[in-house]
């Protein structure tokens, strides 16, 4: 499935909400998505986006190493569907989008947590969300750099 079908999924999946268990479900499933877009850009993507494609792998990695690992169903896991990127820019900005949603319902757990260890783990992934969203912005800022480089400059003529 290519990477936009599954953010879209994994959005709607977050915002139909449920308890604490589901949403930290949908949040550890957002990171992991996060983590195979970032290894599948740092593999095939453009030159410019494999660095910083990399941080979000090992960013994201850690936003689903501070969460309980949910137990999956085989097939469940949608990082696991990922088969194809399409267009890059499209994907990374649904991403962000994804990872500033995953935030926001971090920030509400938090607020409500009923214990301690359910806020600190919540602040972490919260910090790790933040992190991977701010890659993905570099990563889109890149190749905004890289189209208007290979545009250059409008001619004074055309310009005026």
């Amino acid at each position: 499935m290519d990477a936009v079908r599954l953010i879209v999924t994994s959005r709607r999946a977050l915002t139909a909400g449920g308890d604490v268990r589901q949403i930290l479900t949908e949040v550890w499933q957002a990171q992991a998505l996060a983590q195979a877009i970032g290894s599948r850009l740092a593999v095939t993507g453009p030159p410019e986006l494999r660095g910083e494609a990399l941080g979000l792998t090992e960013l994201a990695g850690r936003g689903c190493g501070v969460l309980s690992r949910p137990d999956l169903a085989p097939g469940e896991l949608r990082a696991a569907q990922l088969t194809e990127l399409g267009d890059a820019r499209q994907a990374l900005m649904r991403l962000a989008a994804l990872l500033a949603e995953t935030g926001m319902a971090l920030v509400a757990l938090a607020s409500a947590a009923a214990d301690e260890g359910t806020y600190w783990q919540c602040m972490e992934a919260i910090d790790a969300a933040d992190e991977s969203r701010d890659r993905v912005l570099e990563m889109l800022r890149r190749l905004a750099d890289r189209d208007k480089a290979m545009t250059g400059p409008v001619p004074e003529c055309e310009a005026g």
